[in-house]
């Protein structure tokens, strides 16, 4: 039940620090309400988290930030986000081609443009993923604006991370309720769909969806490991192994520091580690292939 050091990790889920991190979630502030989300927070999900990372200081280089932990701790790829605006990502892709992975985050509200930037995102960067924030968005998982993007991503062979469970930022979480991939997975039975962000409360559902659809993943972005769900370690150990895979919150929510302090302590059985931390990232995302 050691963690093992010798994996070379992927984490699924890295961002680049920020000199105000507000910036990044300003596209939620139509749907926030109350003051502190909109007035006081640094970022949405705050109240949930202690020991924040510091926002990035000035004359800082975030992407040397970001390259620096992974150094430190073992992390061979890290998964970006690409697009407009994420300078950041593109010197990152451009100076560590193989340290990180891109994927593209997707609106459904924007329809048809949702779809070309898909591809435009494809074309230009290769993107291994794409990425969605259903309470962010106010789009529910198995709405019909999803669809042409699903379609998509099974056309490109791109698996979607799509947020899961109760949403940390104040906002309605109708649109993440994990009963509404049933019939993702249903009615795309190509498409690789990966739950975000805990699934929770309804972590016992995500177990038993995952057994039912064999493309359907789940990862621990967003929870410190020794909050990772019992239902999840348990699975991982048992039946589901090669369908739990790692993913940090690196730096919106959690340091490196306190993730890796608390990894080891995680009960996975021995067999479960590797494809944990690599191996079914690796296979989702189609790299090492």
């Amino acid at each position: 039940m050691a963690m093992p050091t010798d994996v070379g990790i992927i984490d699924t889920m890295v961002g680049f620090p920020k000199p105000d991190r507000r910036e990044v979630y300003k596209f939620l502030a139509p749907h926030l309400r109350d003051k502190e989300s909109l007035e006081e927070f640094r970022f949405p999900a705050q109240y949930m988290f202690k020991d924040v990372p510091p926002d990035l200081e000035d004359n800082v280089d975030p992407v040397a930030v970001v390259v620096d932990n992974l150094d430190r701790f073992g992390i061979d790829k890290a998964m970006i986000g690409v697009g407009p605006g994420r300078d950041d990502a593109d010197r990152a892709l451009k100076d560590f081609p193989d340290r990180f992975i891109p994927s593209a985050s997707v609106d459904p509200n924007q329809g048809m443009d949702a779809v070309r930037f898909l591809v435009e995102m494809h074309e230009r960067y290769g993107i291994k993923a794409a990425t969605t924030f259903p309470a962010g968005v106010q789009v529910p998982i198995n709405d019909k604006r999803y669809y042409p993007i699903y379609a998509k991503c099974v056309e490109l062979d791109i698996p979607i991370f799509v947020c899961a469970g109760v949403p940390g930022p104040r906002v309605p979480m109708a649109p993440q309720k994990v009963e509404l991939i049933d019939e993702v997975c249903w009615f795309f039975p190509e498409l690789r769909f990966v739950m975000r962000h805990g699934a929770e409360p309804w972590t016992d559902l995500a177990v038993k969806l995952m057994l039912k659809w064999p493309n359907l993943y789940y990862s621990t972005s967003a929870f410190a490991p020794r909050h990772y769900p019992r239902a999840i370690i348990d699975y991982a150990n048992t039946r589901g192994a090669d369908k739990i895979i790692y993913a940090g919150y690196f730096p919106a929510g959690l340091t490196y520091d306190r993730i890796f302090a608390e990894l080891p302590g995680v009960p996975f059985d021995d067999e479960v580690w590797p494809k944990f931390l690599r191996d079914n990232a690796a296979r989702v995302l189609k790299i090492d292939q």
